[in-house]
């Protein structure tokens, strides 16, 4: 036993005081997490009956358009307001032109889901030619193999106008082309669609963790790689001047592309801005934590909302996560 001849003084403040129970804990919790900050990502496929298992991750597939009817009503039906939808296509072509097709598969897609839901479900379309390429990069190319950005910006406005004709609420590039956003917004008002908002995949990064990702959406490069177009991981301030660009051209959202690794971004992000923030916590993110949870080797459900709740806590308004229907079912449980 130790003795002291001055007594120690409890501190004035204890922080343990406010972490007692849980009823405690929730009242003073600074963020919160609920379905209706999830979107919730599909990939509509050509070719499929039914649903298609996606082996890199496990939980998700490739649906026919029949089937999609079935997968908004549970989307919906668990309090999660966003789809966003992904095109796969049986044929292919150097320019991709089943992105912007009035009966290409993102289309018939975007109108299911309508049909389906209304009003009661965001439908946002994503918008790059990867899916669409026989080459599988992000736009058209020049004689040499590089990415043509300014051809590039042609082919994009006549598939946003497409998405917006097929009845998509929301519009989002992808490809981080150079000007993209301005080119859109200028297709989408001169075609009627002023009303419709543009989500800017503002800092997307080259990043290693998109790897499942191009198994369900059959977008793998042919050759090298988009390190030329998407931004290079270890910038950090680059990603406030695309930030800046995207809402000088007319964003009304801005996404951080991906999340986990780039929480700092999206911390930045979230200081500089007040328009609504979103981060994706894309394939590989929720295909580690699957193969780790099958293995016995995490609590998945404490791991899955404690990693929502971090991209929340760095500044996300929304997440677009393959988690979003797990997670909601487990937080409507308590």
């Amino acid at each position: 036993m130790i003795t002291t001849t001055s007594p120690l003084k409890p501190p004035l403040r204890r922080a343990r005081r406010l972490r007692r129970t849980q009823a405690l804990r929730g009242l003073v919790r600074e963020t919160s997490l609920d379905p209706r900050s999830f979107v919730y990502p599909v990939f509509a496929a050509e070719g499929v009956q039914g649903s298609r298992p996606i082996p890199s991750m496990p939980g998700q597939a490739q649906h026919a358009v029949a089937e999609l009817k079935r997968v908004a009503a549970e989307v919906a039906g668990l309090g999660v307001p966003g789809i966003l939808v992904f095109g796969v296509p049986e044929a292919k072509d150097a320019v991709g032109t089943g992105g912007w097709a009035r009966d290409g598969i993102a289309q018939r897609a975007i109108r299911a889901l309508k049909d389906a839901q209304g009003e009661a479900l965001t439908v946002v379309a994503d918008l790059c030619l990867c899916e669409y390429t026989d080459h599988g990069h992000c736009g058209l190319l020049t004689a040499t193999g590089e990415v043509d950005n300014d051809r590039t910006l042609e082919a994009y406005q006549r598939v946003a106008v497409s998405q917006a004709e097929a009845g998509a609420d929301v519009i989002a590039p992808s490809g981080m082309m150079d000007g993209q956003v301005a080119a859109i917004r200028a297709a989408l008002d001169e075609s009627g669609f002023s009303g419709i908002p543009i989500l800017a995949y503002a800092a997307k990064y080259a990043s290693g963790f998109y790897g499942p990702f191009r198994e369900a959406a059959g977008s793998t490069p042919q050759f090298g790689d988009r390190r030329a177009y998407q931004m290079d991981p270890a910038n950090r301030r680059e990603a406030m001047v695309e930030l800046d660009r995207d809402l000088e051209e007319g964003a009304d959202l801005l996404m951080v592309k991906p999340a986990l690794a780039y929480l700092d971004v999206l911390a930045d992000a979230r200081a500089r801005h007040q328009v609504p923030l979103g981060a994706y916590n894309v394939s590989a993110e929720y295909a580690m934590v699957k193969a780790a949870a099958e293995r016995g080797w995490i609590d998945e459900r404490r791991i899955v909302l404690e990693i929502l709740t971090s991209i929340r806590r760095a500044g996300a308004d929304f997440v677009i996560t393959y988690h979003a229907l797990e997670a909601a079912r487990w937080l409507s449980e308590g």
